[in-house]
């Protein structure tokens, strides 16, 4: 099982968002890593949901509830979509300068690629990650 991180602003698209409608086709990625990256999930992965530009926090955690397909909103390209339904949200949102002041976790891409909008976690960084936000709510 991978582990990963999304991105979203969240004036665009929230995780409380995703609470409330229960189930996001992610859509509109345009770059070709974090595309590939998307090809990659498999349903029931874990994903944490990090807040950019606003916030910059990691606020909970979602799972791939649908693999990848064609992105309907793709005028021209090969570019996919996957979707992800929301697990529950974290005790207390981590925040980018925790993860920066956190050793295990200076080679994640949220800290060396700072603009990617969907990227890889091992195990241990997702559970570092989440342990440092207290867990999951109840």
């Amino acid at each position: 099982m991978a582990y990963w991180l999304i991105k979203s602003e969240p004036f665009v698209y929230s995780f409380s968002r995703l609470q409330e409608e229960g189930l996001v086709m992610w859509d509109g990625v345009r770059n070709y890593m974090a595309r590939n990256y998307l090809r990659q999930m498999q349903v029931d992965e874990q994903v944490l949901f990090y807040h950019s530009n606003e916030g910059l926090e990691v606020v909970g955690v979602c799972r791939v509830a649908r693999t990848y397909y064609p992105d309907p909103t793709a005028e021209s390209g090969d570019w996919s979509a996957v979707d992800f339904a929301p697990v529950r949200r974290l005790v207390h949102p981590v925040s980018l300068r925790r993860i920066k002041e956190t050793p295990a976790l200076q080679q994640i891409g949220l800290v060396r690629m700072g603009r990617l909008s969907v990227m890889p976690l091992t195990e241990q960084e997702f559970a570092a990650i989440v342990a440092l936000g207290g867990g999951l709510e109840e």
